[in-house]
């Protein structure tokens, strides 16, 4: 395959700070590449020199004649005018649109049309217009997609549709992201930027831990082995979670080898013993609440228990309340009816979205200790100043102002002195936003050994599946229901109610006239025969799958078409399905 981009000794700083450094690389037609590193690391400036954005100060880029490329970062700016104007400026009248279904998934995936095309996009927030900037870019023909956090302002099934549409189209993808499930799900390749150099490694983010604790275990001493975070990531990855359907991609005997003396993530059991111990038997109860967000229903007469040691993840489409119901369990709000019961052990430490209260006249490490010089969390005692490090701050950088600190250490900072000061109840609202995925392992190590209540609200399924024993969902209609089956279960239950609530194509509306029943028929046995193809397909690919076993480059291409056919496979089911109800 013929390459877009190329960077031959590319070199970037900014100040005396190199971002890059005498970097090489290339970009291939079709490729998808997922970018990882620390913050600050250079993964922005990195997508920035490829697309054109920012000039390197050394070396040079060439790029194919005619490259159609779009790029959304995070300065991506929005022209004036409508969403109309911003998204769909390619098309001259609305039915061009209209009648291109890649189009109209486009806008309704996103959720642009809730936002209302004649909109003005002066009046739209961060993430309203950083989605409407990703609609934008979709929606052209193009060659190669660059793409800096695209998960971050979309809810999981949000995630999860965008993974989906990038894996049908045969578009090249340069994609930095932390979220560790759209990497492994999408990308056949990872960058990782540290130092000024970019590492390369065939395969997601599965594929890349097993490379860097594979590292870890040439170069470190055993006992320092078996304390290394990427091999506790490793053994959580080969065992599964509940909600994983697959394994990683890596030979399982290579992985096993490496994580023989890891212990499991947490132990359920004794954690759960001691968190019944330190909060008893009441941590946090509704009792026949009614509570409402703006005019939209959270809670209609609800009654639900949040036990001592339970670890929930709430989930739920962007507005249907999360935050909401999380500021009620905080204290925070009051419900309209009924009444929020707290029981009189608990310590409730609460992390919002907002950035607000930290000391700005403090340094890091004072801003820590104001709260207190040393915390117990589980079984590890910490300082201070470790707990600052594990959580992204090395020692030079926590005599860095609190002002000065950039929106990610700003998080980082608000989780440390939210630990520090040990709370038994714990209430996260997004904590992965801004956070890079070295910072992540960091913060699910300690939320593995934390013995207390959690419950977090995340578009990351990742961190969801990893921390938490337990989905519970808002659905809109007033009822916290819990999710046995997980994400999965989510994913599905929503995908059936939006089916349910769109209209059928108007081909396929039910009519009398034997001429509607033909129509419907002939297009019954049109996708019975595309189903025939991809069940055909699917059966080869296996079989390749199986004896390529050995060729990772050939494995990786195997399992994307895998994907494609079978995200193909489940939309053709689903309109068979909707198709023979009408026929009969």
């Amino acid at each position: 395959m013929a390459n877009l981009i190329n960077l031959e000794a590319v070199s970037k700083s900014y100040g005396v700070k190199p971002l890059l450094d005498n970097v090489s690389l290339g970009v291939a037609e079709g490729e998808r590449i997922g970018v990882v590193g620390l913050n600050g690391g250079g993964k922005t400036t990195l997508l920035e020199v490829l697309s054109g954005v920012a000039e390197p100060d050394s070396g040079r880029v060439s790029r194919v004649r005619d490259l159609r490329l779009a790029v959304v970062t995070q300065r991506t700016e929005l022209p004036a005018g409508t969403v109309r104007d911003a998204v769909l400026w390619h098309y001259s009248a609305e039915h061009e649109w209209a009648a291109d279904a890649r189009v109209r998934s486009i806008v309704d995936g996103l959720g642009i049309t809730a936002l209302g095309l004649d909109s003005p996009t002066a009046n739209l927030s961060g993430g309203e217009r950083r989605r409407i900037a990703l609609a934008a870019a979709l929606v052209g023909d193009l060659d190669l997609i660059v793409l800096d956090e695209p998960t971050n302002h979309l809810d999981i099934e949000g995630v999860r549709w965008l993974a989906d549409h990038l894996l049908a189209r045969r578009t090249a993808l340069v994609v930095v992201t932390h979220d560790r499930w759209f990497l492994d799900t999408v990308c056949g390749q990872t960058w990782e930027v540290a130092n000024g150099n970019v590492e390369q490694y065939e395969g997601g983010y599965a594929d890349w831990i097993f490379a860097r604790a594979e590292r870890a275990r040439l170069a470190a001493s055993a006992e320092e082995k078996r304390r290394n975070l990427a091999r506790k990531e490793l053994a959580w990855l080969q065992r599964g979670a509940k909600a994983r359907s697959s394994k990683p991609r890596y030979r399982v005997e290579a992985a096993e080898a490496l994580i023989a003396d890891v212990p499991e993530p947490r132990d359920s059991v004794e954690l759960l013993s001691f968190a019944r111990r330190r909060l008893g038997k009441t941590v946090l109860e509704l009792e026949d609440v009614t509570l409402h967000a703006g005019d939209k229903p959270v809670l209609d007469d609800v009654t639900w228990q949040i036990g001592p040691g339970d670890r929930i993840g709430l989930v739920g489409v962007n507005g249907s309340g999360k935050t909401t119901l999380l500021k009620l369990l905080a204290g925070e709000s009051s419900p309209e009816s009924g009444r929020r019961v707290e029981g009189k052990t608990v310590s409730l430490a609460h992390l919002s979205q907002e950035l607000e209260g930290l000391p700005g006249q403090l340094r890091v490490l004072e801003a820590v200790e104001e709260i207190a010089g040393r915390v117990v969390l589980g079984k590890q005692e910490m300082s201070a100043s470790q707990l600052a490090e594990r959580l992204g701050f090395p020692a030079a950088r926590q005599w860095t102002p609190v002002d000065d600190l950039s929106g990610g250490e700003r998080r980082r900072l608000q989780l440390a002195r939210l630990l520090m000061a040990e709370p038994n109840v714990l209430l996260l609202d997004e904590p992965t936003n801004d956070l890079d995925i070295d910072t992540l392992q960091q913060l699910e190590d300690l939320l593995d050994s934390w013995p207390g209540t959690l419950v977090v609200v995340s578009h990351d399924r990742y961190l969801v599946e990893r921390v938490c024993d337990g989905v519970y969902a808002l659905f809109g209609d007033g009822r916290v229901t819990h999710l046995p089956g997980g994400i999965d279960e989510y994913l599905t239950r929503r995908a059936r109610a939006v089916q349910a609530a769109a209209p059928a194509p108007a081909a396929l509306q039910p009519k009398s006239g034997a001429a509607e029943h033909r129509a419907a028929m002939k297009e019954l046995g049109r996708l019975e025969r595309r189903l025939d193809q991809l069940a055909k397909r699917e059966t080869v690919l296996h079989e390749q799958l199986a004896a390529n076993a050995t060729n990772p480059e050939q494995l990786v291409e195997l399992n994307t078409e895998l994907k494609r056919v079978l995200t193909e496979k489940d939309d053709v089911e689903a309109r068979w399905l909707d198709t023979s109800e009408l026929v009969e």
